[in-house]
């Protein structure tokens, strides 16, 4: 660079800077020129008394001796006033006031300059704005063309003062950032409940042994969770607010000095690792395709809860506040602060997007499909959040990834919900449940189903496609003629699909009982299972009554068939063959049939009272209701039998061996079928 021109007479020679000398002083070669040199930084800069005190004040503290400058040199009102005119003036016209105002500024440039160490906004208030007033003077020289600019003064002074901004800029970023609290953050978020659910740790093998059997109902207590908006405004701030005026100052003044490559990646590159230190606390890793492939289900559901809560608190708080910052700091440009908010959340977006992507692509598994409908509401839920953060060509690439990741979260959902589908017609378990009582697959599927209903509206959106192809599938049984089909939403159809699948599969483990008696049993309580899971849910509101009447229409048949097969040999030894009491060879026949008729009585009700006390009926009611049922056909023909015969055979002192039981004696046994456990043996008989 060539040596600059000397100084207008007015104006004093720039003073060489000299490294900083221990005690912190600025060593200026000559008093005189040191002197000088504040008297033209004074006069040039300062606007008013005040403002010459502070400067005064200011420059003596990088030396003493300029303490004696008295501050009746600052310009007068009409000077200042002609020296906020100078930049409408061309560079030959160059106002003499502009050159001395540029010569203070640089001064005041150059002195910072000896101090690389120093920070400009960690001094005092004041220092900070005269500092950035010479930077002002030195932007408007340089892009005035005049003599400073000419002789590369000026680009020299802005060049000095743009890499200390960008030094200031990077510090204050880093000093102020808040540091996140994850914990604080989901309290103040209120964020959904979804641990009613985590307990259906469901398994495509139907293992008897995992807890399927909960009893309480997800959809109620999802629902509860869910009432009202679950999430409160949260606005978080990523940066002390009070250092946001000092950014956006440096931020302005970077930009007008065609800096803008510099702030975007100084910006970018700092707001971008804390927001991946933020994923990092909130639990949200970096993972890939084949990390998350490998990973065991359990740890594997983990990170997709966490992926969750995470992707809501990313949007609801931190970009919804990298956003706010953003709009703060770079006002200066609508262009600057769009680039910067996608380039700055671009990689904590790719990285939920990544999950996202990977958890998609994963082998189908049933047990996958509510967490997967979780990832999928929740992203769906901020997709028009995101809309309105990443406004503007810069983000549509960005909504664009975003809406392609749902998609394949959707066909992952249906595509698990296939899977489900194939699972129960293809599961064919040989072990008969011993006591006939409600098998786990029945148990697992119902729980299952209960929990799809509370994504109804999510699910009834992704079906919706599907519904054909339900109706086609369902209409293969004949209880659920197409018209009811018709009725339902897309997620009824498919659940009604479903269960069928399970009733089928019910109706093939049925037949692994040799005793059509059990069989009946095992019917009647897993078909009136699934009615009652049907019913005390959302269930019941999608399939309707039509469906649970049919179904109750089955458990009374299998009632009928349960006394057909069990009971109809008993009371055909009860039966009026047209014996009567008489005398001779009449009465003898007579009373060998009817004794013979006692003892096949005796031996065919105990026989059924061995083995039906160890059956099982699970539901209370019904277990009472086909004991009545029993009693009303039993008590009453035995009575009717024994008041008519029993004074055939009740004349000897044997007569105990073939009228063993009362009346009362068999209701007393008739209570301790279907208990599941040996009936008691203190019964009072007739002796």
């Amino acid at each position: 660079m060539s040596a600059p021109p000397p100084p207008p007479e007015e104006a004093v020679p720039v003073p060489v800077p000299v490294p900083v000398p221990a005690d912190g002083a600025v060593a200026l070669i000559g008093n005189d020129k040191v002197l000088a040199a504040a008297q033209h930084i004074v006069k040039s800069l300062a606007t008013s008394k005040n403002a010459a005190d502070d400067m005064i004040r200011i420059l003596s503290g990088f030396d003493h001796r300029l303490s004696t400058i008295t501050s009746d040199l600052f310009p007068s009102p009409s000077s200042s006033h002609s020296h906020s005119h100078s930049h409408s003036q061309s560079p030959s016209e160059a106002d003499p006031s502009d050159l001395a105002a540029f010569d203070a500024a640089e001064q005041l440039i150059h002195l910072w300059d000896t101090t690389p160490e120093a920070l400009v906004f960690e001094a005092p208030e004041e220092d900070a704005a005269h500092y950035l007033a010479a930077v002002d003077v030195a932007v408007d020289h340089l892009a005035s063309g005049g003599p400073a600019a000419a002789s590369g003064r000026a680009g020299v002074a802005v060049q000095l003062t743009m890499a200390r901004l960008e030094d200031e800029l990077r510090h204050l970023m880093l000093r102020h950032a808040v540091p996140l609290d994850a914990s604080g953050l989901y309290c103040s978020l209120r964020r959904l409940s979804l641990e009613s659910m985590d307990d259906l740790d469901t398994s495509s093998e139907f293992d008897p042994a995992t807890p399927h059997s909960q009893e309480g109902g997800p959809d109620t207590a999802r629902s509860a969770s869910i009432a009202g908006n679950p999430f409160d405004d949260q606005l978080f701030d990523l940066v002390r607010p009070d250092a946001v005026d000092e950014l956006r100052a440096i931020a302005e003044r970077m930009s007008r000095a065609g800096y803008a490559s510099e702030l975007v990646q100084v910006y970018c590159g700092i707001r971008r690792d804390l927001l991946d230190e933020c994923l990092s606390v909130l639990g949200v890793e970096r993972l890939s395709i084949d990390e998350v492939q490998r990973a065991e289900w359990k740890q594997l559901n983990d990170k997709m809860k966490k992926w969750v809560h995470g992707v809501k608190t990313v949007v609801r708080s931190l970009l919804t506040g990298e956003r706010r910052l953003c709009d703060q700091v770079l006002a200066v440009s609508d262009e600057l602060r769009d680039e910067c908010f996608v380039e700055s959340t671009k990689v904590c977006i790719m990285q939920i997007l990544n999950f996202g992507d990977a958890v998609a692509v994963c082998p189908r598994s049933p047990e996958k499909v509510s967490r997967i409908l979780d990832m999928y509401e929740a992203l769906a839920e901020v997709i028009p959040e995101l809309k309105e953060l990443f406004f503007g060509t810069p983000g549509d690439d960005v909504i664009y990834d975003l809406e392609g990741v749902l998609g394949r979260l959707g066909d992952a959902v249906k595509g698990n919900l296939l899977e489900f589908g194939k699972v129960l017609q293809q599961e064919s378990s040989r072990r008969p449940m011993v006591a006939g009582e409600i098998h786990p697959i029945t148990r697992y599927v119902m729980n299952y189903l209960r929990l799809l209903v509370v994504y109804s509206d999510t699910l009834d959106k992704l079906l919706d496609g599907d519904a054909a192809s339900d109706i086609d599938a369902s209409h293969g049984d004949a209880d659920e003629d197409a018209e009811y089909l018709q009725s339902l939403t897309p997620l009824g159809r498919r659940l009604v699909k479903l269960m069928s699948y399970l009733e089928a599969n019910l109706e093939e483990k049925s037949k692994l009982y040799e005793d059509g008696a059990l069989q009946c049993i095992f019917s009647m309580n897993n078909t009136l299972y699934i009615v009652q899971k049907v019913k005390d849910s959302e269930l019941g509101r999608i399939l309707g009554d039509h469906w649970t009447r049919r179904r109750r229409g089955k458990i009374r048949q299998s009632s009928k068939s349960y006394l057909r097969i069990s009971w109809t040999k008993v009371l055909s030894y009860l039966k009026d063959d047209g014996h009567s009491g008489g005398s001779g060879n009449s009465l003898g026949n007579s009373s060998s049939r009817i004794k013979e008729k006692f003892k096949n009585f005796n031996f065919s009700f105990e026989e059924i009272y061995r083995s039906q006390t160890l059956w099982k009926v699970t539901d209370p009611q019904l277990r009472e209701e086909l004991k009545i049922s029993i009693s009303e056909n039993v008590i009453p023909a035995y009575r009717a039998f024994v008041g008519r015969y029993g004074s055939l055979v009740d004349n000897g002192r044997s007569s105990g061996k073939y009228i063993k039981y009362t009346a009362e004696d068999l209701e007393n046994q008739l209570s301790d079928l279907f208990e599941g456990s040996l009936g008691s043996a203190n019964h009072s008989r007739r002796r």
